[in-house]
């Protein structure tokens, strides 16, 4: 028969053997939303659909991502989402010199601000660029140009309610330190970054002293397995360095939430997610 020491022994070590999420992976499952799930979905899912998708994944909110044809349900999508307890955290937002100007955006965007405006919603705006935004300028005529363009949508943001925040989608954009000089010469709006690590590959050498520099305005991260060679989009725990970039961000105190991405043409959303929450719960698994 076992003594009393014997069996508290084995069931500290049955404890310590069931380590939560969190525990394996540094992040807390209640900051995991998903990204991308929208426009990339081979079962081209439904609004009531992908709340039904994303309840028996677990998850408990997710980013929202358009083309223009959602544009047709997505005050439907916005509605059963808080019918059923699903947080919608952020709206797209895409910006293409052809087609927008300050005090005048494009139909869809419009369209989305109408939509914002007439179902009271008050999450975040995440903004970016086409590269023919900034073609041809120096870098004093695009922060110019681009803080004149997030100040006119910050303020329309914020008279919704809603907060705007940068998103980094590559070229001159792309890079933080030029995001971060747009939100310094706008130091009245309340404006973030989303860093997106599948659009970070060319960053990965500088990557230390580029959170050092963000950490103040960063709001989420979306995460992905990287590798300096690509390809782009690789599910978490494929990659060299997104166990040490996830480390790094969170010993430097970094407390906002983090995407799991969808974004794969051609495949059901749902195993795409699947492999990268897999990903990342093995990704602290000696």
């Amino acid at each position: 028969m076992k003594g009393p020491t014997v069996i508290l022994l084995s069931v500290m070590l049955i404890l310590h053997s069931c380590k939560t999420p969190k525990e394996e992976s540094g992040i807390d499952p209640e900051k995991l939303y998903a990204w991308c799930i929208v426009p990339f979905d081979s079962l081209n899912r439904t609004p009531k659909e992908r709340i039904a998708m994303l309840q028996g994944l677990g998850m408990s909110k997710y980013a929202y991502d358009w083309r223009q044809e959602h544009l047709e349900t997505t005050a439907e999508e916005l509605k059963l989402a808080k019918r059923n307890g699903i947080e919608i955290n952020a709206l797209w937002l895409w910006i293409d010199d052809n087609w927008d100007a300050v005090g005048k955006l494009n139909e869809a965007n419009e369209r989305l601000f109408r939509i914002i405006e007439e179902e009271a919603y008050h999450g975040q705006i995440w903004v970016s660029f086409n590269a023919n935004f900034f073609e041809n300028l120096t870098d004093q005529e695009a922060v110019e140009k681009g803080a004149e363009m997030i100040g006119f949508l910050s303020k329309r943001a914020r008279a919704l309610g809603c907060r705007l925040a940068l998103y980094n989608h590559g070229d001159w954009f792309g890079e933080p330190e030029n995001q971060i000089k747009i939100i310094e010469a706008l130091s009245d709006e309340d404006l973030g970054i989303i860093f997106n690590f599948h659009h970070a590959h060319q960053q990965i050498d500088y990557f230390p002293e580029m959170v050092d520099k963000m950490l103040p305005y960063l709001w989420s991260v979306n995460l992905n397995g990287v590798r300096k060679s690509g390809p782009k989009i690789l599910s978490i725990g494929e990659g060299d360095h997104e166990a040490q970039m996830i480390r790094l961000l969170l010993d430097k105190g970094y407390q906002g939430d983090f995407g799991i991405l969808g974004h794969v043409e051609n495949a059901d959303v749902e195993m795409i997610l699947k492999a990268n929450l897999d990903g990342l719960k093995k990704l602290a698994t000696p």
